[in-house]
């Protein structure tokens, strides 16, 4: 019998209509890249325009400039979807900050920068659920994956604002996927939860506690790492790989879950606080 990597592709996703949200790079670049993979169209959306455009072209996939924040643009972007594709299956909400400028602990957090954060990580996924369910409803169907982190469900003293947005996209997902389901409308959503991810927002927070710490980025590496019970990062492909499971039929009665992908990160116990940034 031929043995068959768990990495291996299918066709699982042909003839799906899929966006993903911050795909010009880390998680939501891969995502994309699955998703194309395993036999989707794919939309990448980004606020930026030149390194989308760049991917989109690598990978085969449309690109379109989206703020997520923005509630006209929402309604831009899937307008031009449904113009150009005939309606969407999968939306992917990934795009996310960790703050205007760095991940702040509470006596440094301001409400300027809490209200960024939500802005995008919160308001953005409302308002990218709300456009796109009555546009999959229409397509006979979809599902829709919200990317949260486990700082969502682990205190993340080093940055209250992230945790608490990934907290509330964690809930705000179950009650999306209840809507749906009340309402008798094929949609299912789900939330994934990854452990942490070498990404440019993950890179952006070694460089901050880097910094504040006076030490090398090199040595935040290193400490983050050996509180991995695999002593090693998520691969972002690890991430993706899941995100094309919820989104497929192989899927079909998931919904309202919570999927962590951390390597055994919340069971290992080692500490009560997060350092987690994806996206």
């Amino acid at each position: 019998m031929r043995k068959v990597s768990w990495r291996t592709t299918s066709d699982r996703l042909k003839g799906k209509i899929a966006l993903v949200t911050g795909g010009s790079s880390g998680l939501g670049k891969a995502t994309a890249e699955r998703i194309h993979r395993e036999g989707g169209a794919v939309i990448i959306s980004d606020i930026d325009a030149h390194r989308g455009e760049e991917v989109a072209q690598a990978i085969g996939a449309a690109f379109l400039v989206h703020d997520v924040a923005d509630e006209g643009a929402w309604t831009r972007v899937l307008s031009e979807i449904q113009q150009s594709h005939g309606g969407l299956h999968i939306l992917v909400n990934n795009a996310g900050v960790i703050g205007p400028t760095r991940e702040a602990a509470l006596d440094e957090a301001t409400l300027e920068s809490w209200r960024r954060v939500f802005e995008v990580n919160v308001h953005g996924v409302f308002l990218g659920c709300r456009a796109a369910v009555p546009i999959m409803c229409t397509a006979g169907g979809g599902c829709i994956v919200n990317v949260a982190s486990i700082a969502g469900l682990l205190p993340s003293a080093h940055a209250v604002a992230y945790g608490a947005s990934k907290a509330a996209v964690t809930q705000f997902t179950k009650s999306v996927a209840q809507h749906c389901i009340q309402r008798g409308w094929p949609i299912r959503c789900n939330s994934v939860h990854p452990g942490d991810a070498i990404t440019p927002l993950w890179e952006k927070h070694a460089r901050g506690a880097a910094a504040k710490r006076g030490v090398s980025i090199e040595l935040i590496y290193e400490e983050a790492r050996a509180l991995m019970p695999f002593r090693r990062f998520i691969g972002v492909e690890d991430v993706a790989a899941a995100i094309a499971y919820l989104a497929s039929d192989d899927a079909v009665m998931v919904t309202g879950t919570e999927l962590v992908v951390d390597g055994g990160f919340m069971g290992y116990g080692r500490r009560a606080s997060s350092s987690t940034v994806c996206e």
